[in-house]
């Protein structure tokens, strides 16, 4: 049988996973995550599943008729007995609550997050006239403030690729690591430097989804398409460096095909490269928290900069709306404006 690819785990993974959390919801739930099963990607089922686990331990927590009734044996009527109020009341708890002894904050991002899910939980059974009403269109959408990119500038880029280059500065542990893995972490880091592909996106690469004719790599992009991404020389030196390494290693059954191997020869996993990137960033600055993220952005802002094309940088980086791209790189354009003031003159200066 034929080895499933990174992204067919995943989904194989989260669906085992959506079983187990519908447990703990509804049993009309379950007609709900089947209806969007063709629309979502499988990480957003179970981001819903998690949310709506909230949502339903609240209602039973503040509803004295609930109390003694299993979450599973709850009606869809439930859903029509809350008024926006009652919402809006759940979104207020969700700022900070206590479950299980252990305490739990939503900020506005995650509060944006499970009004969302609550709302297409809503929409849902509300389209197909299993219920009457939809009292989560009346709560608005918490405001989320903009906050700063962090990224890296390009002196910082280049120092962070000498660092994995010579392992200066680590520990004497990391660097025994280092001596073994030192090439793998460099055409990693170049790779999402030199793309600006998502952390997902990189470990789910197998070695046939690289062809150096075109410079191509095959990536699957968040909602599950695919496409081809494009890397320059410096990027392509440094897998190559890697793939002769990587043809001297054999790798454990189930991870033959992946490109990015651990220690253990298995596929490396988004966690792994996310300690990585925290263990070399931190050599080059302690103010900034960098991530895999911060890699992508350090790429857009780079691609603007040198192109001026919103909707290259958009394309590349595999922004469905162009305006999440703007908001990201708003801060650049109003720099670009600035500039911009003094390039017509007017007069000649005397």
């Amino acid at each position: 049988m034929a080895e499933h690819t990174y992204s067919q785990k995943v989904d194989i993974e989260n669906e085992l996973k959506l079983r187990e959390l519908l447990k703990k919801l509804p049993k009309f739930a379950s007609d709900f995550f089947r209806g969007i099963e063709s629309t979502t990607a499988s990480r957003t089922r179970i981001a819903y599943a998690y949310d709506l686990i909230v949502f339903f331990s609240w209602l039973k927590e503040v509803n004295p008729s609930l109390a003694e009734i299993n979450v599973q044996n709850i009606g869809i009527e439930i859903l029509d007995s809350l008024k926006a109020i009652d919402i809006e009341e759940y979104i207020s708890y969700i700022r900070y609550y206590v479950k299980d002894g252990t305490g739990h904050g939503n900020k506005e991002k995650g509060i944006k997050r499970k009004l969302i899910a609550l709302r297409t939980f809503y929409k849902y059974y509300y389209k197909k006239e299993l219920i009457k009403t939809n009292p989560s269109v009346l709560v608005d959408t918490p405001k989320l403030h903009d906050k700063a990119i962090v990224r890296l500038e390009p002196d910082e880029v280049a120092n962070l690729l000498d660092n994995i280059e010579s392992g200066e500065g680590l520990s004497k542990v990391q660097y025994r690591f280092h001596e073994k893995n030192s090439t793998r972490d460099l055409a990693i880091i170049t790779l999402l430097l030199g793309t600006g592909i998502r952390v997902s996106e990189c470990v789910g690469i197998d070695i046939t989804d690289i062809d150096f004719k075109t410079n191509g790599v095959k990536v699957h992009r968040k909602g599950g398409y695919e496409t081809v991404v494009y890397f320059g020389n410096e990027t392509e030196t440094a897998l190559i460096n890697y793939i002769e390494e990587r043809k001297k290693i054999t790798a454990a059954d189930g991870h033959k095909n992946a490109l990015f191997l651990s220690m253990q020869k298995k596929r490396i996993s988004v966690r792994a490269v996310e300690i990585l990137v925290k263990k070399y960033a931190s050599l080059v600055t302690s103010l900034k928290k960098i991530t895999p993220h911060k890699l992508r952005s350090t790429y857009g802002t780079s691609l603007y900069r040198e192109t001026g094309d919103i909707y290259l940088v958009a394309d590349v980086l595999g922004h469905k709306d162009v305006n999440t791209t703007k908001k990201h790189y708003a801060a650049i354009e109003e720099d670009r404006r600035r500039k911009a003031a003094n390039i017509v003159k007017l007069r000649e200066q005397k």
